[in-house]
């Protein structure tokens, strides 16, 4: 691991597996997407359909063609907003305890996120 993934490394991130985030910054600005996977110790996420690289296969056996496929990349968390599914806007994040679990809520709305 590099330095500069290890000073993030203890980072707590907010948005989580198959929540609906909008992308803030980068060539993929204002599109919407689907949270795939999410690298914590990275402080990264994959999202579907953002942020897509074209990947050459080359051919394993003989006869068999190669092929260009396009793959997402993982992006930095800072670069997306969490979007609520109650409101349905961009939305900072804050937890509230509830029975001794920590729960998200919505800094617009105030409903429960999870």
């Amino acid at each position: 691991m590099k330095i500069k993934d290890l000073r993030k490394s203890n980072r707590f991130m907010k948005i989580k597996k198959n929540d609906l985030v909008l992308i803030i910054a980068g060539k993929d600005k204002g599109k919407k997407g689907k949270v795939k996977e999410s690298f914590p110790r990275l402080g990264k996420i994959k999202v579907e359909d953002i942020a897509l690289v074209k990947k050459i296969i080359r051919p394993r056996r003989q006869g068999e063609k190669g092929q260009i496929v396009e793959i997402p990349r993982s992006i930095d968390v800072s670069n997306v907003k969490l979007i609520c599914s109650h409101c349905h806007e961009a939305t900072r994040v804050s937890y509230v305890e509830k029975d001794g679990r920590k729960i998200r809520v919505c800094q617009k709305c105030h409903q429960v996120m999870d």
